[in-house]
């Protein structure tokens, strides 16, 4: 008599860095004067978990508080020996962002501004 058993591994997790590029964003606002916000120099920075350690050419799924979800494509992943945890280096997926989705961005205090030399 055979007796079948079935193990169950708990799904794993794993935290690492997000480090996102976004496009710079032209504000309009009928009081104002058009305004161009360059974010060339600039990356957002947030520890997020993730299941598996994702890969050049992967979407990472990214949040903000009060803007919901937005998709990131994987540039490049590093591991920080300093850190002790993988830096995913990403770009917003989307040509252009909203005001509102770069308000959104900027005000979430789990984004860390990190301004490049």
């Amino acid at each position: 008599m055979a007796i079948a058993v079935t193990l169950s591994v708990p799904a794993m997790s794993i935290t690492v860095e997000a480090n996102l590029k976004i496009p710079s964003i032209t504000v309009k606002r009928p009081d104002e004067p058009v305004r161009r916000i360059d974010n060339g120099s600039v990356r957002f920075i947030k520890r997020v978990e993730v299941e598996a350690v994702p890969k050049s050419g992967d979407k990472l799924s990214l949040s903000t508080g009060s803007g919901g979800p937005f998709d990131a494509m994987v540039t490049r992943v590093d591991w920080n020996e300093s850190k002790e945890l993988f830096v995913v280096s990403c770009t917003y997926e989307r040509r252009s962002m909203t005001p509102a989705d770069y308000e959104s961005l900027t005000s979430d205090p789990a984004w860390v501004v990190n301004q490049l030399p």
